[in-house]
């Protein structure tokens, strides 16, 4: 690992190098990870914000929306002015504007079975940032499957939940093995969501990708976190791997091209590796 910062480098995260636990080694480390984010939404923005700031030094970034004026409430790495623009050329501005060290690839398309694994490769840790069930089923197996850390993040209403799945541990599907039945969870466009809600629980995420990266503190591993605006409460939540898991469980399956998803996002029968 180069530990060979420039001036301007070590003014700019003189805040992270003099934390003992970060240091030079851990800014190096920051600014040679390549981290992918899904979603340039309400999660996904305060994730590309931090972890631009931080010196991460490359974001790949996926979404396939275009910025409508009732995002801006939330997703606050967008303005006024890119209403209409694609979200992936919206965020690349920003993070350009915030740190010349940092480089964005953009990747203006939803995220599926058939690219999963194309995208997700080529980096050493992903950030669900999506607003939907397919997406974070699809990023828990894929994940696994190539062995990169995965941080998930939700949010409703005034709820939110974080916790981060690493390749032995626990998977999304030993937590919740299948996902609502469609229809049943609303999404925020008929529910609404607090504005800043996603900004604390996106947080949460860049603060368990900075410390997954630099190597430090204890990450919600084995652990959700869900957190409830109204009344600023925290819970933990344990939770263990399944034998059964049909995605890291012994029999667990070895293409995301084995899953339909859909519905409930299930996986019929587990695979048999021979």
């Amino acid at each position: 690992m180069s530990l060979s910062l420039d001036s301007t480098q070590l003014d700019r995260y003189s805040r992270h190098i003099i934390l003992e636990e970060i240091g030079p080694e851990g800014q190096s480390a920051l600014l040679e990870s390549r981290v992918l984010i899904v979603g340039a939404g309400g999660l996904g923005a305060p994730v590309i914000q931090y972890l631009a700031a931080a010196g991460v030094g490359t974001l790949g970034i996926v979404d396939d929306d275009a910025v409508e004026r009732s995002n801006l409430q939330r997703q606050v790495i967008h303005g006024d002015g890119d209403v209409g623009r694609p979200k992936v050329d919206s965020a690349a501005d920003f993070v350009a504007d915030r740190n010349p060290d940092v480089t964005v690839e953009p990747h203006e398309r939803r995220i599926t079975p058939e690219n999963a694994d194309s995208i997700i490769d080529d980096y050493d840790l992903v950030v669900d940032g999506s607003d939907n069930f397919p997406t974070r089923y699809l990023l828990n197996d894929a994940c696994r499957i190539e062995g990169i850390p995965l941080v998930n993040g939700a949010v409703y209403k005034f709820e939110g939940q974080a916790t981060t799945l690493v390749p032995d541990g626990p998977c999304y599907r030993c937590l919740f093995p299948e996902a609502p039945d469609p229809g049943t969870v609303p999404d925020c466009a008929t529910t609404g969501v607090l504005g800043a809600l996603p900004g604390t629980i996106g947080c949460m995420q860049a603060t368990e990708v900075v410390k997954l990266l630099a190597d430090i503190g204890d990450p919600l591993v084995g652990t959700l976190l869900s957190y409830d605006a109204m009344d600023l409460a925290v819970e933990r939540v344990p939770y263990q791997q399944s034998p059964d898991c049909p995605v890291c469980g012994e029999d667990g399956i070895d293409s995301v091209a084995e899953v339909e998803y859909g519905d409930g996002c299930g996986i019929d029968e587990p695979a048999t590796n021979a």
